[in-house]
This record gives C-alpha cells, sequence and structure tokens, in this order.
C-alpha cells in the first residue's frame, strides 16, 4: 500500500510539473493596429523631461513616438508612486541585462539606465519611462519582470 501512494503522488507531482511547463506563454499578444505600428518604424526621438526638475531622457527609438501616442495608456492612467515603483524593478534588470552584452543583445541593452529611486523625477519621466519599458518589451518579446507588458 506504501509503494501505491508514493507511486500516486510521484505520478502527480510529475504531472503537474509538466502541465505548468507546456502552459507557459512566451509570446505576447499584439492587435494588428500595434504590428503595424511596430512595423511602421519612423524614426523619431523622444525627450522624456519634467518641466520642474533639470532631468531627462533621449529615447531614440523608431515608432515608440507614435506607439506612446496611439497605443499606450494615456496620461494620467496610471498614478506616480505605481510608476515609479514599477521603473525601479526594470530599471535594474536592464541595467543587468545591460552589464552582460554576453548573455544579453548588446544591440538592444547599449547602455545602463541612472534611476534612483529615492529622486523625484516628476510624472512625465516616470511616465514615459515606463512606457518605454513596456514598449520594449511587446516589440522585442523581452520580459524584464515577472509583470507581464500590457497595455
Amino acid at each position: 500500500m506504501k509503494y501505491f501512494v508514493r507511486t500516486l503522488i510521484t505520478v502527480l507531482i510529475t504531472s503537474l510539473v509538466l502541465l505548468s511547463c507546456g502552459s507557459s506563454k512566451n509570446q505576447i499578444d499584439l492587435s494588428e493596429e500595434e504590428k503595424a505600428v511596430f512595423e511602421n518604424g519612423d524614426k523619431d526621438t523622444v525627450k522624456i523631461a519634467d518641466a520642474e526638475s533639470k532631468y531627462e531622457i533621449l529615447i531614440i527609438e523608431p515608432g515608440f513616438y507614435n506607439w506612446l501616442n496611439s497605443i499606450a495608456r494615456p496620461e494620467g492612467y496610471y498614478s506616480q508612486h505605481f510608476l515609479e515603483n514599477r521603473n525601479e524593478l526594470l530599471v535594474l534588470e536592464w541595467n543587468r541585462r545591460a552589464m552582460l552584452p554576453t548573455q544579453y543583445d548588446p544591440q538592444l541593452y547599449m547602455w545602463q539606465i541612472n534611476y534612483d529611486p529615492w529622486v523625484d523625477y516628476g510624472y512625465d519621466v516616470n511616465y514615459k519611462l515606463y512606457n518605454y519599458f513596456v514598449y520594449i518589451q511587446r516589440k522585442y518579446n523581452q520580459r524584464l519582470s515577472l509583470f507581464v507588458p500590457r497595455i
């Protein structure tokens, strides 16, 4: 009887492990509109700056400005607190990948991002930085955190 119970438990655990491995989904579902924006790839530069602070970021990523204005959630959708928390996590992973060019695409993770969680960068900087991370994850099918990059 012990042998039967042990075998049954082993079979159940093995089945659960196999089912959980097979059901993971790596591909991100993109709408046709979003695919069109990604394929368009207009060269544009987005300057992220807060009028009240001295901080700014320049993003030179084909199609980002168009995606930000047509696909991303509008300004005000997220709270600044939410954006700061997510940006802190995403910047940590981004910088880790930037330091490992043999493991991650050095063309995608060229530079580290200097983001201090104790500095108030303002809503605009945090909003655009967060959406840049969402854009990169969706366009290049990357996962920078446990959170699925949704819009």
